[in-house]
């Protein structure tokens, strides 16, 4: 391989990501007058990186150890809530410093007594950690202070659109480096088998807590910057299981194991459903639930799995191909 061919691949992958963030970056600018973008077109741009951020977020932890978490709708929640009550106190962007940092600090307190559990304990008291912190919320609301929910003055679409933008790019600046860092290594250690890593001298309940906590905080953020869209925060529908649920699905769709599966997976995920939600109404989620078993049967590895099966499949076909055309050859000889 010369220099030339290295260095265009070296920089080509980098080139591309490049130009897809000024793409995103600029969309606002150019998208209703060369596209037809409207605000709610927008808006569902924001849903989408909002989903591609939490998949990004729960990849973090559990793609890389292998442990089920399913306690997404409680840090994002918990971003949401602190950005309700804080929106009229601080600006924003410190509001968003606050509730990422919240949530980090209840991922860190629930890491140190639940992750010593393993396989479905864990993901059973995730799952519960939801509801509990739901349920705590409500009751504080009813009984201490007699009301339900917060109405919240909502932000601009544009605004919202940048800053889900920003968390995404900076979510996958963490993700990438952390797995090529000493934690990252230890995580997929754990992930491979936590028994060998732990007789490698590698701390297992530290490295889980860490991860776990560092991706909370992200869940926290997405959940800070949701909020400014919202006109009213109910609990209810806050830390709703469905918040927890979604995410994994998406990630599971596009591809765990790869840097960009969550993305394509939230991506292709939001599109899908949305096109089906006006199409076939009433039909919608069961078409889609089909196609999402198919997906995770069939695609273990998520759509990103979809590319080196494709290249292997291309490779053997041109194989055969010159294989072909040498034996011709041969034969006209």
């Amino acid at each position: 391989m010369n220099i030339a061919t290295f260095t265009s691949k070296k920089f080509l992958v980098p080139g591309l990501l490049i130009l897809v963030l000024i793409v995103l970056a600029t969309l606002p600018l150019y998208g209703s007058r060369f596209l037809g973008m409207s605000s709610r077109d927008l808006y569902l741009a924001g849903i989408v990186l909002m989903y591609s951020a939490l998949g990004v977020s729960w990849a973090m932890f559990s793609g890389s150890t292998g442990y089920l978490s399913l306690g997404t709708a409680a840090f994002f929640g918990v971003g949401i809530y602190t950005t309700a009550l804080m929106r009229e106190i601080l600006p924003l962007g410190v509001i968003i410093v606050a509730s990422a940092l919240a949530s980090f600090l209840i991922a860190l307190l629930v890491g140190l007594v639940t992750l010593r559990l393993k396989g479905i304990f864990f993901a059973i008291f995730t799952f519960g950690l939801v509801m509990l912190i739901g349920q705590v919320v409500r009751y504080y609301e009813i009984v201490v202070q007699g009301r339900r929910g917060i109405s919240v003055v909502p932000t601009g679409y544009n605004n919202f659109y940048f800053l889900m933008l920003g968390l995404v790019v900076v979510t996958l600046l963490a993700i990438y480096f952390i797995r090529r860092s000493r934690l990252g290594l230890s995580m997929l250690s754990i992930g491979g088998n936590e028994e060998a890593a732990a007789h490698m001298g590698i701390n297992t309940t530290m490295v889980k807590v860490t991860t776990f906590a560092i991706s909370a905080t992200f869940m926290g953020a997405a959940g800070a910057v949701y909020a400014t869209r919202m006109i009213y925060v109910d609990p209810g529908l806050i830390f709703h299981m469905s918040n927890s649920f979604t995410p994994v699905l998406m990630a599971i769709f596009g591809g765990v194991g790869h840097l960009f599966g969550p993305v394509i997976g939230a991506t292709v995920f939001t599109l899908l459903e949305n096109w089906l939600s006006q199409v076939v109404p009433y039909y919608y989620p069961i078409i889609f639930g089909v196609i999402l078993i198919i997906v995770i049967l069939y695609l273990p590895g998520g759509l990103v799995g979809l590319i080196p099966n494709l290249r292997n499949r291309l490779g053997e076909a041109v194989a055969k191909l010159r294989k072909g055309g040498q034996g011709e050859q041969s034969a006209n000889t």
